[in-house]
C-alpha cells in the first residue's frame, strides 16, 4: 500500500466512522444532543458542527475553491442532528471523491490556505489531508466520550481496516458503497 491508497482508505474510514457516530447520535433522547457537557466544545451539537465547519474549510482549500476562511466563518450551524447528518454525509462523499481523483504527484502539490492575519500559506495536499483526518478523529473521540453520558451507547469506531473486523463492518461498508 502506498500513501495515496492509505489516504483514500482514510477518506472512506472517515465516512464510515461518521455514519456510525451519527446513527448513534440520531438515537439520543430529546435534549441530549444540545445538552451542556464537559469537553473542548460544550455539547455534542457544538462539536459535530465544528467538525463539519472545519471540513468545509479544508475542502475549499483542497479543491482550490477560493472561498478561504469565509468557508468556516460563513458556516451555518445546525440545530437538528438529522439535518447535520445529511450535510456531513455529503461532505464525506465529497472528500472521498477528491481523494479518488488525486494522483501520487498531487500529494506534494501545494494549495493556498487562507490563515487570515497570518496570510495565505501554501500547504501540501498530503499534509492537509493528514491534518484533516487527525482533526476529525480527535473531535469524534470527544463526541464518543460525551455519548457515554447519554442514553445511547457509544459506537465502536475502530473496526474498519483489519480483515479480522470485516464481519463487524461488512453490512455498513456495503450499504455505504465503500468497497
Amino acid at each position: 500500500m502506498d500513501l495515496l491508497d492509505h489516504l483514500r482508505r482514510m477518506a472512506r474510514n472517515n465516512l464510515w466512522s461518521n455514519d456510525r457516530l451519527y446513527r448513534a447520535v440520531l438515537q439520543l433522547q430529546p435534549g441530549e444532543f444540545e445538552a451542556e457537557r464537559t469537553s473542548f466544545f460544550p455539547s455534542i451539537k457544538a462539536t459535530l458542527n465544528h467538525i463539519l465547519a472545519v471540513d468545509h474549510l479544508y475542502l475549499d482549500f483542497l479543491e482550490e475553491g477560493g472561498v478561504g476562511a469565509a468557508a468556516y466563518d460563513g458556516f451555518l450551524l445546525f440545530d437538528e442532528a438529522d439535518a447535520l447528518f445529511g450535510k456531513r454525509a455529503a461532505a464525506d462523499r465529497r472528500l472521498v471523491a477528491f481523494c479518488d481523483r488525486l494522483s501520487a504527484d498531487d500529494l506534494d502539490r501545494r494549495v493556498i490556505t487562507d490563515r487570515r492575519e497570518d496570510g495565505m500559506i501554501p500547504e501540501r495536499i498530503g499534509d492537509l489531508l493528514a491534518h484533516l483526518f487527525i482533526h476529525d478523529i480527535h473531535h469524534r473521540g470527544q463526541v464518543h466520550a460525551m455519548l457515554s453520558g447519554t442514553s445511547v451507547k457509544p459506537p465502536q469506531l475502530d473496526e474498519f481496516f483489519l480483515d479480522y473486523d470485516l464481519k463487524l463492518r461488512k453490512a455498513e461498508v456495503e450499504r455505504l458503497n465503500l468497497e
